[in-house]
């Protein structure tokens, strides 16, 4: 049995990439990093710092770990010279941040307040604020590469000079630079705004939360269930992969994290188990990004959808149960065909490790089950992460006793003791430095956005283009989505989509709304009175009713500052934060594509390493083992998935399962045998009835359709394989 005291941290390990500096400055770095995670549990439980101060030191503290970490020195990292630029950088990052949040009221003593001056900056405020945007600059340009630099770059132009240069919606006036200045760093939406919030107090500590299931060996637990309960059926290899990141994703809540970590083993297995190498990477690349679908942590977005939202974050966790499995449940389907097609996966003996499956089990479930019962009873999900974090502490130090008190091995301990715990802060700090410096960063592009209005003038554009069809609002958003996750992370391309798009599609639901009613005819004089703003002949006969036609010709024909006067008062508020938060599901799962899409998928990238396949080849896999990505979202669109009662939603969820599989085996051309022209009209017009909400005797005749070529195909199959035979 391994003791606490071999796991002691190297602080030049992959565990904080610190490369090693003069002066053993890499230890105290190390140091900074572990007291900088207690201060994050510390900040949310015990402390009470204003807001501001709160979200100065939570930048100050990455903006120092980003600099030293993640060097731009290439090879002369560790030479004295480069170490002493890297931390004297980090250091006036975080001292710029903290006199910014320090000179906040003398500021205002000094400006408007007072004086009735504009705003009147010292030569030391100058000098903390640029410092502070180029640094926001940089450091992204170092985690996450060129795109979203040139993005804050062109926001900051936009309301200095640039928007007064652009024609049409997106014409804005310009601003003095002082202005300028202060919007960016004190501004409710930008630097230290909104998004900093939802970093300091709810993703860094569920990444610390994620660091501490790691190190206790819970992934072992995902791995070593994964074998009992798909590892001896054909196809189980791959099975395994499925299952494996979909539990894995309830840890880590980042694709490229969870195909490294659990691909490592479940590639390997699904190659040894006669499936293709692309296929098996492609497999790992789309089941890990639906790590980030699957609650309770749901990467960062559930997060930052909360905030935007006004909308619980439990609820937005239980209303993504049921579309995550059926995301899986997709992946699952194209393995089952796959396996059958070219027959893979045969029976394998996966031996299974019970100290690790009980042990594991323990550290995984429980705290799993203190956070969702926390989370359910109302708690902030910053506070249930705290008590999660304890849950799982104890319960290591519960499998010790149990280690003890039993024979055979059964239980392997995993102690967290005092390196283990440093380890996992460690780690979880070292997680979340990518997230916290884009979302500061992203914050001077919203308050960019904000300031100058051209949210709007994208909503305005979405409506026109898609003339009123959402589904062509989601196909032009998918695009978007698409091209933007080529060059930024999954979060920081939904938050910019949502920001500029998330507004046009909700108002897009709402008019449907509206349809209905023009068409029953609208009684009440105020309501009916709004409609004399629009400029069109049939606005002053909403009162008698019309056709479809007609009333979607009146609603097109509204404008944009008219339509958001018109729909609050037409749809009632808690429809409306329905569509607000379908609109935001919707965009939140057409930005993972990115992780598994041509020509930039680095998920499927990081899988075809792993699989020794081409990258580009993995890609296409990849993009078409995650069709879920696609097909989930128009459920949000088009039925009650979200909005209805549990049977509703289960009624759709389970009759959606046969359109997912039909759809799949189209795409493949082979259900459990090969499909041919009689049979393919079948599973279109099965996947039609199943597809079609809460319609009961349509679900019941696509399923028995779908069922009647499955059991068609798979005797054919049977045939061939037996003429083959003799």
């Amino acid at each position: 049995m391994a003791k606490d005291h071999e796991f002691q941290i190297d602080p030049r390990s992959s565990l904080l990439q610190v490369p090693q500096g003069p002066f053993g400055v890499h230890y105290i770095v190390a140091a900074f990093a572990l007291v900088f995670a207690l201060w994050h549990v510390a900040t949310n439980v015990f402390l009470n710092e204003p807001g501001l101060w709160q979200n100065a030191i939570h930048f100050a503290g990455f903006g120092f770990l980003a600099a030293v970490t993640i060097s731009p020195w290439g090879s002369k990292a560790n030479q004295t010279w480069a170490w002493i630029a890297d931390f004297t950088y980090g250091l006036l990052i975080a001292a710029a941040a903290l006199w910014v949040a320090s000179a906040e009221s003398g500021l205002y003593e000094r400006s408007l307040a007072v004086t009735g001056q504009g705003w009147q900056f010292g030569a030391i405020d100058w000098a903390a604020g640029l410092l502070l945007i180029f640094a926001a600059i940089d450091l992204s340009r170092r985690v996450s590469g060129w795109v979203i630099p040139i993005l804050v770059i062109t926001s900051l132009c936009y309301i200095l000079f640039l928007g007064s240069w652009l024609p049409g919606v997106f014409r804005s006036a310009s601003l003095p630079v002082d202005d300028v200045l202060f919007r960016t760093l004190y501004n409710d939406e930008a630097l230290f705004g909104i998004l900093t919030t939802i970093s300091v107090t709810n993703i860094t500590l569920f990444m610390v939360f994620g660091g501490f299931l790691v190190v206790s060996g819970a992934s072992n637990f995902v791995i070593e269930l994964s074998k009992i309960i798909a590892g001896r059926i054909k196809g189980g290899a791959a099975f395994v992969a499925v299952l494996s990141s979909a539990l894995t994703g309830t840890i880590s809540g980042s694709a490229i994290a969870n195909t490294a970590s659990t691909g490592v083993i479940t590639i390997p297995l699904m190659k040894s188990n006669g499936f293709r190498p692309q296929f098996a990477g492609g497999v790992e690349a789309a089941s890990s990004t639906g790590g980030q679908l699957m609650p309770p942590i749901m990467g960062a977005g559930a997060f930052v959808m909360a905030s935007y939202t006004s909308i619980p974050y439990g609820t937005i966790v239980a209303v993504s149960v049921v579309p995550a499995i059926l995301y899986f449940l997709s992946v699952a389907a194209i393995v089952r065909i796959e396996a059958v097609k070219y027959d893979a996966g045969a029976e394998i003996d996966l031996t299974v490790d019970k100290g690790k499956l009980l042990s594991g089990g323990l550290v995984f479930i429980l705290p799993l089950m203190v956070m969702i019962w926390m989370l359910l009873s109302g708690v902030t999900p910053s506070f249930a992460a705290c008590w999660a974090i304890l849950a799982l502490v104890v319960t290591s130090w519960a499998t010790s006793l149990l280690a003890r008190m039993t024979k055979n091995g059964m239980f392997k301990p995993v102690n967290m003791g005092p390196s283990r715990i440093a380890e996992a802060l460690i780690s979880g700090i070292r997680s979340a430095i990518m997230t916290a410096i884009l979302l500061a960063a992203i914050g001077i592009m919203n308050n960019a956005i904000v300031t100058s209005g051209v949210g709007n003038g994208f909503s305005l554009m979405i409506a026109q283009w898609s003339q009123g069809s959402l589904a062509l609002a989601i196909v032009l958003i998918a695009i978007a989505s698409l091209v933007l996750g080529m060059g930024l992370p999954v979060t920081a391309a939904y938050i910019i989509l949502a920001i500029l798009t998330a507004p046009a599609l909700a108002g897009l639901m709402a008019d449907g709304v509206i349809v209905e009613q023009l068409v029953q005819g609208i009684s009440d004089p105020s309501q009916s009175a709004l409609f004399f703003l629009v400029d069109h002949p049939l606005a002053m006969q909403v009162s008698e009713g019309m056709s479809k036609a007609e009333a979607w010709s009146l609603i097109r024909a509204i404008p944009f500052e008219v339509a958001v006067t018109i729909r609050p008062v037409m749809v009632d508020p808690a429809l409306q934060n329905t569509f607000l938060l379908t609109a935001h599901l919707i965009i939140f799962w057409l930005s993972q594509d990115s992780n598994v899409t041509p020509p930039v998928c680095l998920a499927a990238f990081v899988a075809a390493g792993i699989a020794g396949s081409r990258p580009m080849k993995t890609g296409f896999e990849s993009w078409k083992i995650a069709k879920g990505l696609y097909i989930v979202p128009l459920l949000f669109a088009y039925t009650p998935l979200i909005s209805g009662d549990l049977i509703e939603v289960l009624q759709i969820g389970f009759f959606a399962l046969f359109g997912i599989y039909a759809t799949n085996a189209l795409i493949q051309w082979y259900a459990e045998g090969p499909i041919g022209w009689v049979t393919a009209p079948l599973l279109v017009l099965g996947a039609m009835g199943a597809y079609w909400p809460l319609a009961l005797l349509a679900n019941l005749m696509g399923a028995a359709l779908i069922l009647s070529v499955i059991i068609w195909t798979s005797r054919v199959q049977r045939t061939s394989v037996v003429q083959v035979a003799n």
